[in-house]
């Protein structure tokens, strides 16, 4: 890590960056966030689509960042731990929390039901083909039976699948009319504001996958389990902060969207955008298998609770909760070799 080289190489100061880099991941989501929601509604956006794309792919910038450098420095496999940590975070604990700070049940409509929470699992599916092809076609000599190198090619699998969501997104642009379209909001400064908001995180995250690849040196944790607890959960900050916001201000369509959305943009292009930077990048599938099950189980939970009356009640927040709390047991019964059903 470049910004990290500078720093002292001791567990107090790594402990300390991860806070700090957190807290600069909040900062700079917040600016994103607001900064989107004002440009969409300067630019007509309906609210599926405010939620889904625009402020979806801006509050997922601090997993494709995660990609990215872990990527650059040869430890993809904790970006992708970042990446499926941070989707089972947002389909669990996000909608929970959203759901919980509203005194009525979260309402839905079809169009997240059966559009986004679909097309969601979709990606899931082809984010799993992918690693699979990788085993399958491009084993890597030398390592573990199902290791793979994800190449540039495969990559493009989940990255058209994405030009279909836009596409099917941009459908619905056109057959919106807004009231709101063009309203009297400073571009520039929106703009400029987002793009600061961005070079923040940008720089979080460096910090923060420098010092967790630090913390990782000391007391031995493997790097997609790390990339799972710790890194999932500071880059899943912007995306609870956008969905609670929302959730609050009395905007369900966008708050759901955001996770979905947010989920969607992670796996079909974070992940992808990793692997077009450095050419190729080995996967272990006796790893990903099981934590891309579990995303998929947690994936059918929310889609069943929402579908209930197409609404989210306290009740079902909370069984959210409980899924998330059981999944956080079975990660760290994995850290200390308990159960051995992820092969590191």
């Amino acid at each position: 890590m470049v910004l990290g080289e500078f720093l002292p190489e001791t567990t107090p100061v790594h402990v300390l960056v991860v806070v700090l880099a957190t807290g600069m991941v909040w900062v700079g989501s917040g600016w994103l966030e607001r900064s989107a929601q004002h440009l969409s509604a300067y630019y007509g956006l309906p609210a599926v689509v405010q939620g889904s794309v625009v402020v979806a792919v801006g509050s997922s910038f601090p997993e494709l960042a995660s990609v990215v450098i872990t990527a650059l420095s040869g430890a993809f496999g904790m970006g992708v731990g970042a990446v499926v940590g941070s989707a089972i975070f947002n389909i669990l604990v996000i909608p929970a929390l959203s759901g919980l700070v509203t005194s009525e049940p979260l309402d839905v409509n079809r169009a997240v039901v059966y559009k986004e929470a679909q097309f969601y699992m979709l990606a899931v599916s082809a984010l799993v083909i992918t690693f699979a092809l990788a085993v399958i076609y491009f084993p890597v000599d030398g390592g573990r039976a199902l290791d793979g190198q994800v190449t540039r090619p495969l990559a493009l699998i989940p990255l058209a699948l994405y030009v279909l969501y836009v596409f099917i997104q941009w459908q619905d642009v056109g057959d919106h009319e807004s009231d709101d379209a063009g309203g009297d909001a400073d571009v520039l400064r929106e703009w400029g504001r987002l793009g600061a908001g961005l070079l923040v995180i940008l720089v979080a995250v460096e910090l923060l996958v420098g010092a967790v690849e630090g913390l990782n040196a000391t007391f031995g944790i493997p790097e997609f389990l790390a990339g799972v607890t710790i890194i999932a959960a500071a880059t899943s900050l912007p995306d609870a902060l956008v969905s609670i916001r929302a959730a609050r201000g009395g905007r369900a369509l966008t708050s759901l969207g955001n996770v979905l959305g947010s989920n969607t943009f992670d796996l079909l292009v974070a992940i992808p955008a990793g692997v077009l930077i450095v050419g190729s990048s080995t996967v272990s599938f006796s790893v990903a298998a099981p934590m891309m099950g579990v995303l998929t189980l947690a994936t059918i939970h929310l889609f069943t609770v929402l579908r209930t009356d197409l609404s989210l009640t306290g009740i079902e927040s909370y069984s959210l909760l409980a899924a998330y709390l059981v999944f956080l047991g079975w990660v760290v019964g994995e850290t200390i070799g308990l159960f051995g059903l992820i092969r590191v």
